[in-house]
């Protein structure tokens, strides 16, 4: 039998997966791209040696990343999703009929095309006629958009390499300018587990920027530290209220979902004055 050894940059421990048979190992202009089957996780796609996602559980990180802010805005008609490739989140955001366009920027044009092709049921959505697909920088995209968008979506790999473009002080004011007066943010900022420093520096530097900022949270089994973080920021709404019907196309997320994802205000308040005991 043949393992996978997963190379989490950040993980004190390393997750190892048996391969029960690999269908694609290649490398793009950005990044080395692996899928390989496993008995209970199903498909799995690794870059650059880290799990991205698999068959079995991809929901739940695609759901929470889009649907809490989605039921928060009320009404979310222009959206963007900066990276995932793999389209699960574009399905996400979709899965709302209000959606008038989505720009789906993804830097490297190849997970698109290994998704289409190994993973139909996360990139399911990625064809439809109001995506609208950008292969570009995603930071170099939001600089050229002012009081455009109702959403924006970040979903990156871990904050290393070409990735961190998307972290940055910088960043993070060209979303803002892009977005409406309702205009919600948000994106992957690692786990409460193992990265609670980064969880913090992604927050504070939000702060910077957005008046309002806020985290939430879920159970991903195949992320590093498994209580996985989203950091979301607004022009002045709460991301704690839901504004919408909540729909009903969702394995996990739903309105009690939503309302128990937002660290209580203690917890909250501990990690950001960083008095937390662990």
């Amino acid at each position: 039998m043949v393992n996978f050894f997963e190379k989490d940059p950040y993980a004190p421990i390393q997750y190892v997966y048996e391969v029960d048979r690999i269908l694609y190992k290649g490398k793009s202009q950005y990044q080395e791209i692996l899928v390989f089957e496993n008995e209970y996780f199903g498909k799995i796609l690794v870059l650059d040696g880290v799990v991205q996602l698999t068959e079995r559980d991809e929901f739940f990180y695609h759901e929470m990343l889009v649907q809490v802010l989605m039921h928060a805005h009320p009404e979310p008609r222009k959206v963007v999703v900066i990276g995932g490739g793999d389209g699960g989140a574009v399905r996400e955001v979709l899965k709302h009929e209000i959606v008038e366009r989505v720009d789906f920027v993804e830097i490297d044009r190849e997970v698109i095309n290994i998704s289409r092709r190994f993973f139909p049921t996360v990139s399911s959505a990625i064809d439809n006629e109001k995506v609208h697909i950008q292969n570009m920088d995603g930071a170099e995209f939001i600089k050229s958009h002012r009081d455009e968008f109702d959403v924006v979506i970040v979903d990156s790999t871990d904050i290393i390499g070409f990735a961190k473009s998307l972290f940055t002080v910088e960043f993070f004011k060209s979303a803002r300018e892009a977005l409406k007066e309702d205009g919600m943010f948000v994106t992957l900022s690692e786990s409460l587990h193992f990265h609670k420093e980064m969880v913090v520096n992604v927050q504070e530097t939000m702060r910077l920027v957005f008046p309002v900022v806020d985290l939430y949270t879920a159970p991903i089994a195949t992320y590093a530290g498994n209580w996985w973080t989203f950091s979301a920021g607004s022009n002045r709404l709460s991301l704690r209220e839901i504004r919408r019907p909540c729909i009903g196309d969702t394995k996990y997320y739903s309105e009690e979902i939503h309302r128990h994802a937002f660290l209580p205000d203690g917890l909250y308040s501990a990690l950001m004055n960083k008095t937390l005991k662990w």
